[in-house]
Formats: C-alpha cells, sequence, structure tokens
C-alpha cells in the first residue's frame, strides 16, 4: 500500500463524480449526521493520493483505498507499492521517493498490508487506470489533522475500537483509515510509539 506525498491546488476537486447514496451511508457505523459520502473540498498544499475504486471490481468495489495490492513472486512490499502505484495510477517513482514504512496491518480478511511512505515530484501527472480506479484524490495532509479525527464507534460484533477518519463529507475505514490515523500519528507528530493493530474495521469491510 502507498501513501504518496504530493502537492495539490486549492479548489481543484470541487465535484465528487459518484458520492453515496443515503441508503449506502446509512450501513455505516456510528453517527453519521451531516456526512453526505462526497470528498469535496479537500485539496490544497501538501496532500496524499485517496482513490475510489472502480463500481465493477470484484472486492471492495467503490470503496475509498490507498494505491496498493499483492506482492509478485520475488518482490518487496516497496517494489509492490511502486508497482501498484504505476500500474492503478501511471505514476512512476524510483526508489529514492522511499521515505520509510509504518506497521503492517493485518486486515479480517487474512491480509498483511504493508504501508510504504513515498515522496512525489511537484506537478505530478496522474492517469488513473479506469479498470481499477473510478476517481482520484488529492487530500491536503491538513484534513488529516481535523479536531474531529479520528472518530472511534462500537460495534456488536466485536470488542475492538472501530476507527473512522472524516475526509471530505465521508469517513474512512480501517484498514486505510488506521494506516492514515498511524501516519498522521508518526510521519506528521512525531509520535513514534503509536500503534493501530487493535483498531477494528466495520462488519461490511471484513469481507
Amino acid at each position: 500500500m502507498a501513501i504518496v506525498v504530493v502537492d495539490s491546488e486549492e479548489g481543484s476537486d470541487l465535484c465528487d463524480p459518484s458520492p453515496f447514496t443515503p441508503e449506502e451511508m446509512q450501513v455505516i457505523p456510528g453517527d453519521v449526521s451531516g456526512f453526505s459520502g462526497a470528498m469535496e473540498g479537500v485539496a490544497g498544499g501538501a496532500a496524499f493520493l485517496l482513490c475510489r475504486r472502480a463500481a465493477k471490481l470484484n472486492s471492495h468495489a467503490g470503496q475509498w483505498a490507498l494505491p496498493g495490492g499483492r506482492l509478485d513472486p520475488g518482490e518487496t512490499a516497496v517494489d509492490a507499492a511502486r508497482r501498484e502505484l504505476h500500474e492503478e495510477l501511471g505514476l512512476a517513482l524510483g526508489e529514492d521517493a522511499v521515505l520509510g514504512l509504518l506497521d503492517d496491518f493485518v486486515t479480517r480478511s487474512g491480509y498483511a498490508i504493508t504501508p510504504v511512505v513515498l515522496w512525489a515530484p511537484p506537478n505530478a501527472e496522474l492517469y488513473p487506470d479506469p479498470a481499477e480506479v473510478a476517481y482520484v484524490y488529492r487530500i491536503g495532509l491538513r484534513h488529516l489533522l481535523r479536531p474531529d479525527s479520528p472518530r472511534f464507534v462500537t460495534i456488536p460484533e466485536s470488542e475492538r475500537p472501530v476507527v473512522q477518519v472524516p475526509l471530505g463529507g465521508d469517513l474512512i475505514h480501517a484498514p486505510t483509515g488506521a494506516v492514515l490515523v498511524q501516519f498522521r500519528w508518526v510521519a506528521m507528530e512525531g509520535r513514534l510509539g503509536e500503534r493501530v493493530d487493535h483498531f477494528e474495521q466495520p462488519v461490511f469491510a471484513w469481507r
């Protein structure tokens, strides 16, 4: 999984082409009052890349995700993150773009995700693959520091807290949400000892 730090221009993302419907928002645990599901007004300044997955994908279609995918034989996590970034968004970054790694996050479906933090050059051009990515946003890093972020809610299916990261008019859940929280705490705030492996995913993401 790639957390790509890029530049962004304020006002460049005025329209979300595929916001969630009110019915889809109802499956999110906790209070969703004031959340529309739309990702609007989030660009500006230093940012990271967040994708809405294509609607026709077999798993997690239409959900928010950081660029990434499975390792090919013989690949390292860094190799895979760079390859997937190029395949999904047309962005080729060398090994010198790697800033570091965050903790692995093990999902309910049994995958171990390794977050790789990379730095993209100014004015990096993106060419999303429509088979995998419906749309890609440049989310200003300041939005990770919102006073209502992160949120934690409880669900009857688990004793662990479900993490929610408010971005725009939507809520980002684990594993993506957990990775973003650790990125904030460790990379942005310097809280090196913070861990997020105890954060829960909502039930709809357990598959």
